[in-house]
């Protein structure tokens, strides 16, 4: 995700490439959520009117694919793994944990954008099962005990990111 003026201008470039055909749907909606984190309205509309194609169909390709997102996601994704494996070692409890921490439910992304709770049918670590994967780093083995360590640790570290940001 870039800052609001990068992302703009990368967007714009974006649309400028465009050959204009319906074919360019699916990449510009990637460039939007590439710029942004996320595809805005605001961009919806302008692919929309760029390839002079109804609102509603740019909508319907974007919430039809599961990797485009309407809404932000925090900088601290979190996966729990609800697979079977994972599901029968009470990966459960592991969300409870984690809405215990931070408030959250799965899909959801906190108020500050600093954690964004999914769950996946999969993340091929059965033998670690509960798991966890914290941006790219994988938890496993894990018990809502470990689990409330690992994110009040993140939590402080959110915490002091977003407040050194703000003071320089």
């Amino acid at each position: 995700m870039l800052d609001a003026q990068a992302a703009a201008v990368a967007f714009d470039q974006a649309l400028t490439r465009t050959t204009g055909l319906p074919g360019d749907l699916i990449p510009l909606l990637q460039a939007a959520q590439v710029a942004f984190g996320y595809v805005p309205v605001s961009a919806m509309e302008r692919i929309a009117l760029t390839l002079e194609i109804p609102l509603a169909e740019v909508y319907g390709v974007v919430t039809f694919y599961k990797q485009f997102r309407l809404t932000p996601r925090g900088r601290n994704l979190i996966r729990v793994c609800d697979g079977t494996a994972c599901h029968v070692n009470d990966s459960m409890g592991l969300i409870e944990a984690i809405d215990e921490v931070l408030g959250l439910k799965p899909g959801q992304t906190d108020e500050h954008l600093d954690f964004t709770l999914e769950t996946v049918a999969c993340l091929g670590c059965c033998s670690l099962a509960p798991c966890i994967v914290v941006n790219d780093e994988t938890h496993g083995r894990l018990e809502p005990r470990k689990v409330r360590t690992l994110l009040n640790k993140l939590k402080k570290q959110a915490v002091a990111e977003r407040s050194g940001a703000a003071t320089v």
